[in-house]
């Protein structure tokens, strides 16, 4: 990655930076109403590019503006089910679920028998080495999480048909360096956990959206 350098001409310590009406003065100008406008106008212009600039980098790096998760009929109310509900996935699930309006009900709830189910049936991690180094010892790895789950409605009905989702991101481990690699692997596995939880809710958000698009085209 090449680095971008910017450089400028020094002012002599202790001098102020000359403003639009010294230059102007110096120059045998009047800075009049239109200029100081005009000055207005380009800081203005330049404010609005370097917000573009930042969007488009931010995209770049992952992060996107998000549209409002639209919810199926009938997903008011959702429970999850999992070998491990009290999983920092399910806690994701739970709150970007209530984040979308849904009501989230308890297991043992008399509601549960009206709600949804969030049926996560698996839930798998692991590391796959990728590279050696000279001696022979893994260096480079990909971390791979994979989720298979389900979404039905009250009736057991279902609605979003049990799949697979499989995320990855490589790391490198410094054999020498255990503690490093391991604090690296962690906030791997933290980013794979948000982008699951959002790779589930756009799923669910899919089938939301072709329900609506069939009942808009059956509609007289």
């Amino acid at each position: 990655m090449t680095a971008c350098r910017m450089t400028a001409g020094r002012i002599p310590a202790g001098a102020e930076a000359p403003g639009h009406a010294a230059l102007a003065a110096a120059s045998g100008l009047v800075q009049t109403a239109p200029m100081a406008s005009r000055s207005r106008a380009l800081s203005a212009a330049r404010a609005a590019g370097f917000a573009a600039v930042a969007a488009v980098l931010l995209s770049a790096c992952g992060f996107h503006l998000r549209d409002s998760l639209l919810l199926p009929a009938g997903l008011q109310s959702v429970q999850l089910a999992s070998s491990n509900p009290d999983g920092p996935l399910e806690q994701q699930l739970e709150q970007a679920l209530r984040r979308a309006g849904a009501a989230i009900v308890a297991a043992d709830s008399p509601d549960a028998a009206n709600a949804a189910t969030l049926h996560i049936a698996s839930e798998q991690l692991g590391d796959t080495p990728i590279s050696v180094d000279q001696f022979g010892r893994s260096q480079e790895f990909t971390l791979r999480y994979a989720v298979i789950f389900d979404l039905r409605r009250a009736d057991g009905t279902d609605l979003v048909p049990q799949q697979a989702i499989e995320l990855s991101r490589d790391y490198v481990s410094v054999p020498t360096n255990s503690a490093g690699t391991e604090g690296e692997r962690e906030l791997l596995l933290r980013e794979l956990r948000r982008d699951m939880v959002s790779s589930i809710l756009r799923r669910i958000d899919a089938v939301s959206r072709l329900q609506q698009a069939q009942g808009a085209a059956t509609a007289p």
